[in-house]
């Protein structure tokens, strides 16, 4: 079954402001403290310790505290006000520096250029018409040859409602023109779930300056 054989509608996602308003962090079926798994993986294999990352829909904000106490310069963004304001004070309490800023991405004021962008749930919760525009303005804020780590949800995962699902086939052909793949692997999304949902993680470099 394709990740478009499942109907998604706006619907199907919450009113982020909302969401992160109402809802305490903790329970958000995302948040974790700990690194996630693939994140860490890659900044230990390619032994990224410097350099400036964009943590985009950064939520709550754990992941990009997380890589600024790895020592990296770290933007951190999302279209909801009071999600900033939680990643704000998360990075407050962890005694490390994070630039956190209002910014929707397909509509986004940053002018980059960033060494790596983090996407750990923000792609896969975008209306398939607005992919295009995604990946432009990624590819606008990488530097030459930056890196996104990408981590959406599994075609894998057999959950009827969340976010749209992908496969390295459905994935692929919608960075190709921009981004070439580097790794790609199954995974899963670390967070408050009892069964943790199937991932699909992809490191991507950018074809600008290739």
């Amino acid at each position: 079954m394709s990740e478009l054989a499942k109907p998604r509608q706006e619907g199907d996602f919450p009113h982020w402001e909302t969401l992160y308003q109402t809802e305490p962090v903790e329970k958000m079926p995302w948040y974790t403290t700990a690194a996630d798994q693939d994140l860490q993986r890659v900044i230990e294999s390619h032994a990224l310790r410097s350099g400036h990352f964009l943590d985009v829909g950064t939520g709550p904000g754990t992941q990009a505290a997380w890589l600024a106490a790895q020592g990296l310069k770290v933007t951190a963004t999302d279209l909801s006000p009071a999600a900033v304001a939680a990643a704000a004070a998360y990075a407050q309490s962890q005694g490390v520096t994070v630039t956190t800023l209002v910014d929707d991405i397909l509509h986004s004021g940053l002018t980059g250029p960033f060494d790596a962008v983090l996407d750990r749930g923000c792609f896969h919760v975008l209306p398939p018409e607005s992919r295009a525009t995604y990946v432009q303005t990624i590819y606008r804020l990488l530097q030459e040859q930056g890196l996104l780590l990408l981590k959406c949800f599994s075609l894998q995962e057999s959950t009827i409602k969340g976010p749209y699902r992908f496969s390295p086939e459905t994935l692929h052909p919608l960075f190709a023109d921009h981004c070439r793949t580097l790794q790609q692997w199954e995974s899963h999304y670390e967070g408050s779930l009892p069964q943790p949902p199937k991932a699909l993680f992809t490191l991507l470099q950018s074809r600008k300056g290739a």
